[in-house]
C-alpha cells in the first residue's frame, strides 16, 4: 500500500469518527430537551394497585422524590420488585403478586391520571396531585 492510499484511509476514518461524535452529540441534546420534566418540592400523590382479581389497594403519600420509582420505597405496605432493563425498570412483582409475561402474557402496566403510561416507573416524573396506577394485565 502506498503513502497516498494510507493517507486517504486515515482521512476517511477520521471523518467517520467525527461524524459519529456529532450524531451522538445531537441525540444527547435532543434527549435533554425532550426528556420528561421533573418538579422539585413536596408533592401529594395517589398510587393504586390493581391485582389479578381486580382488587384495588390505594396509597396516598407526600414525597419530595422526582420519579415514581423512587417513591415506591417510601410507601408503607407497598412492595415493588423488578429488574432494570433497556427501557427502564421492568416491574415483575407487586405486593407478592408476580406477573410472568413468558408464562401467560401477564405484566404490570403503569397508568398516569387514567392514561396508559409512556415512561417506565423509574423515569416517570412525579407531579403534585397526580394519580398513578399499577395494574396487573394480560396481553390479548
Amino acid at each position: 500500500m502506498n503513502e497516498g492510499t494510507k493517507g486517504k484511509n486515515n482521512k476517511k476514518l477520521l471523518l467517520g469518527a467525527v461524524a459519529l461524535i456529532a450524531v451522538i452529540a445531537v441525540f444527547g441534546v435532543v434527549y435533554m430537551n425532550f426528556r420528561p420534566k421533573t418538579r422539585t418540592g413536596t408533592k401529594a400523590i395517589t398510587l393504586t394497585v390493581v391485582d389479578d382479581q381486580g382488587k384495588e389497594t390505594s396509597y396516598e403519600t407526600r414525597t419530595d422524590k422526582e420519579y415514581l420509582g423512587e417513591v415506591f420505597d417510601e410507601i408503607d405496605g407497598l412492595d415493588v420488585q423488578g429488574t432494570a432493563g433497556t427501557y427502564g425498570l421492568y416491574i415483575e412483582t407487586v405486593n407478592g403478586l408476580t406477573a410472568d409475561y413468558d408464562t401467560d402474557g401477564a405484566y404490570w402496566s403503569l397508568y398516569v391520571n387514567g392514561e396508559y403510561g409512556t415512561n417506565s416507573a423509574d423515569s416517570q416524573p412525579v407531579a403534585d396531585g397526580d394519580a398513578y396506577m399499577l395494574k396487573y394485565e394480560i396481553a390479548q
